[in-house]
């Protein structure tokens, strides 16, 4: 047993000191625990390649009570642990030089070693150590909840309300309506690419710094926009503006994971999963008013611009850190300037960053889950079907209100209100299922079942199917009235919300130590379909009608409702295979 092994037991008796006196050795049991560790990508042998599960031994005693132990500070440790032991540069290989050491300088010697360097190494004092994020004052952390959702709904408003100007700026520049919607589909692409490396690089340094960073460089892009002369520039400035704006969504759910507890954690990504799906479906009448009014297309890219930059700034001057390793190396720092004791360090210092590492080991690191894990790989397509029909309902509903029924490009886009009012109720219904949540997680000693999320999500499935049914076969002739196909929305934006929040959920309480790495790879999925669907939605419904495209589409969305059902029977299994989940033992059963 090492020196963190030693730690992580010191920590679980310290937790409860009464429940855990000198043992005697056959009291006890050996419980398994799984966490996971990477090594070096250096060539010095193939085992210092791979990802390794390592097994820790701990031991406890074999009673119900000791199922009253604080959970909080094991999993924060086991946590720091994995992530540091996980994490781009902990151990470089690669960098050992067969060079002489340089002269210390000034004619010193080099000074000895420090004794016990653990001992040096900063940690969080008990589970209500006040310097945690998830012991912030709850007005802290839901304000920062707030920001960080207006600056999340910030990168998908913009996303779509491009949708209104592609015919001004087909029309424009002298190019097909298909080539237009290339604005639309390139920034979405930029949803796909930027996780890749804003998710290992908030992993690394921190959820700050790439966040204020990514809502500047968007902002930037989106002047770009406004003012390009030509058609490259437009489209060039949309797919790097995407880039930039995949940071809230890869990022967010992870501060909220980093600042809310398993009781809490729902209610605060229910409000990132509305701006998720509320943002376009918002912005498509806004658009069209403008585009419709003197101000032509381009101010719809002016005003975004200010939106972002508006959100740069409450970022920038709010924002916190809320990643616990990084948090611990601004303590450390504090404790260095004040002690004046340079030996002091947090464990995310001694990373250094190698380039061939950073890559092999970090930014690979979200594609290795998408394509190792199941519960990643399954889910991420079906979240990539509905997110992908979210962007598609942005040609579709032209389509039936705008050339079906008449309406003009900005009340055309009022019918989306009806999918934003049924993800309001989607969202309604989840918040009221939060205190049987709570029960059943205060019932379970503080320990989450993942699983426990997938029911709204099944739920959801049907609802979703049974939207597209109805909006395909009222929306395809003139004599139904709009209002018909206008409250398919509400079976539709339940459905969408029901399954996106409730697979997220999911997601992070599987993958928590890796949170933004699993989300990371959801992310380039479903941002791949967000992508694609609309370049192929007008051929597709031009050729087989509104009525029979929503009927495919809807046996498709039937064909993924058992994927939930799958994981709500075998998840626990899955888990317990997986190389990125963290795993808990099972309760020992009560003797008879």
């Amino acid at each position: 047993m090492d020196i963190v092994d030693r730690d992580l037991e010191k920590a679980e008796r310290g937790a409860s000191p009464k429940r855990f006196p000198e043992p005697k050795s056959e009291e006890y049991e050996h419980v398994q625990r799984t966490t996971t560790s990477s090594t070096s990508s250096s060539g010095s042998s193939a085992s210092s390649r791979s990802v390794v599960r390592e097994e820790i031994g701990i031991s406890r005693m074999n009673t119900q009570r000791d199922l009253e132990r604080h959970p909080t500070e094991l999993s924060r440790i086991q946590t720091q642990r994995s992530q540091h032991i996980g994490t781009v540069g902990r151990s470089l290989t690669s960098r050992e030089s067969k060079k002489p050491l340089p002269k210390f300088g000034g004619g010193k010697p080099y000074p000895p070693p420090l004794p016990a360097q653990e001992e040096y190494v900063v940690e969080f004092d008990g589970p209500d150590d006040p310097c945690h994020p998830q012991n912030w004052p709850l007005k802290k952390k839901v304000g920062i909840a707030l920001m960080l959702g207006y600056t999340t709904l910030v990168s998908a408003f913009t996303s779509s309300i491009f949708s209104a100007a592609t015919e001004a700026v087909a029309e424009q520049f002298g190019v097909s309506a298909e080539v237009g919607i290339l604005g639309l589909s390139l920034y979405v692409l930029g949803f796909a690419t930027g996780p890749l490396a804003w998710a290992p690089l908030s992993e690394l340094r921190g959820r700050r710094i790439p966040l204020v960073f990514a809502m500047f460089g968007f902002s930037i892009f989106q002047v770009g926009v406004a003012t390009g002369k030509d058609l490259q520039t437009v489209l060039l400035c949309r797919f790097f503006g995407g880039v930039f704006a995949s940071c809230p969504l890869a990022v967010v759910a992870a501060v909220f994971s980093d600042m809310f507890n398993n009781r809490t954690r729902g209610l605060a990504v229910t409000v990132f999963s509305m701006t998720v799906f509320a943002g376009p479906l918002m912005a498509p009448f806004i658009g069209g008013f403008i585009v419709d009014s003197y101000l032509g297309w381009r101010w719809t890219e002016y005003l975004v611009a200010i939106m972002g930059f508006l959100a740069f700034g409450l970022d920038l001057i709010f924002l916190e850190e809320t990643y616990p390793p990084v948090v611990l190396v601004g303590k450390a720092a504090e404790l260095r300037r004040r002690t004046k004791n340079w030996g002091i360090h947090a464990k995310q210092e001694e990373i250094e960053v190698d380039f061939r590492e950073l890559v092999s080991k970090n930014f690979s690191r979200p594609l290795r889950i998408l394509v190792t894990e199941p519960i990643v790989l399954l889910l991420s397509i079906y979240m990539a079907f509905i997110y992908g029909l979210l962007y598609l309902f942005l040609t579709a509903y032209p389509i039936v209100f705008q050339q079906i029924h008449g309406f003009s490009g900005g009340v055309g886009g009022l019918p989306y209100f009806g999918m934003i009012i049924g993800m309001l109720i989607a969202g309604m219904v989840i918040v009221l299922g939060q205190p049987s949540y709570a029960r059943k997680l205060a019932a379970n000693n503080d320990v989450p079942i993942p699983e426990w999320r997938l029911p709204p999500m099944i739920a959801g499935g049907v609802s979703f199917a049974i939207g597209l049914f109805w909006f395909g076969w009222t929306g395809y002739r003139a004599d139904i009235h709009w209002i018909v196909p206008t409250l398919s929305g509400l079976f539709t934006g339940f459905g969408l919300l029901s399954i996106f929040l409730q697979a997220l959920n999911y997601i992070v309480d599987v993958y928590l130590m890796f949170a933004a790495s699993a989300i990371a790879a959801n992310t380039f999925l479903r941002s791949l379909a967000g992508a694609v669907f609309p370049l192929f939605s007008i051929y597709m419904f031009n050729a087989l009608g509104v009525n029979w495209a929503g009927t495919l589409l809807g046996c498709v969305a039937i064909l993924l409702v058992p994927i939930p059902v799958i994981f709500l029977r075998y998840g626990a299994r899955i888990r317990q295979r997986s190389k990125f989940a963290p795993t808990f033992p099972k309760p020992p059963e009560a003797e008879e």
